[in-house]
């Protein structure tokens, strides 16, 4: 079985952005409680839902945008920006000692997924190669599972021994790998997509 480059890429590349992510989500409700001042558990909801608002309320905007031009180009920078805005999210978690500075880069956070999330979808479906859509999503969400898992495992080891920072950094490092990764798409996208074509089409590379 034969998987084209984009959406090996895609698949890698969200390994290491999940990664990233996961590896400090087992003890980021402690590091609020802990490092932030006044932080408690309803600051860490506050946190939570504040990411998701700032990403409902952008993501149909961007996506409508997006939509307007109909080729993936328009997609790629989309996709890029939204990566690089969350990957460098990590690292503002070093620089948060208040509840305002935790809401404002849950909200940068957000509207980093509002950038991200409608191009993936967009771009991944329609490089999904013919008659392989099932096992390739498959393989998506297995590797995303295994990189959830064990991130999480080792980013409470970590954090444990090393501390708050030594875990942000990596996460953040793991999240600029796969932001990097996906800068290698842009020459195996499309200059035009037909009007109305939502159908998984093969890419042009194979490897």
């Amino acid at each position: 079985m034969r998987i084209n480059r984009v959406i090996k890429t895609f698949i890698v590349s969200d390994f290491f952005v999940q990664s990233g992510f996961s590896v400090f989500a087992p003890i980021f409700a402690i590091f609020v409680t802990k490092q932030i001042a006044n932080g408690s558990l309803e600051v860490v909801g506050f946190a939570a839902a504040i990411s998701q608002i700032v990403k409902v309320t952008f993501q149909i905007p961007v996506a409508r945008i997006l939509d307007k031009n109909h080729g993936e180009y328009d997609d790629f920078y989309s996709l890029i920006t939204g990566s690089l805005l969350m990957a460098i999210v990590p690292f503002l978690y070093l620089l948060a000692s208040e509840s305002t500075h935790l809401y404002i880069i849950q909200g940068v956070y957000g509207l980093a997924l509002a950038f991200l999330v409608p191009p993936w979808y967009a771009i991944f479906s329609r490089h999904l190669d013919k008659n392989q859509e099932n096992i390739e999503w498959s393989f998506e969400s297995v590797t995303i599972g295994i990189a959830s898992a064990t991130a999480a495992a080792l980013g409470g080891i970590a954090a444990t021994r090393f501390g708050f920072q030594f875990v942000f950094i990596i996460g953040g490092l793991l999240a600029i790998v796969g932001s990097l990764l996906q800068i290698g798409l842009y020459h195996h996208l499309r200059g035009a997509v037909p009007r109305g074509q939502v159908h998984p089409q093969p890419s042009h590379t194979q490897h």
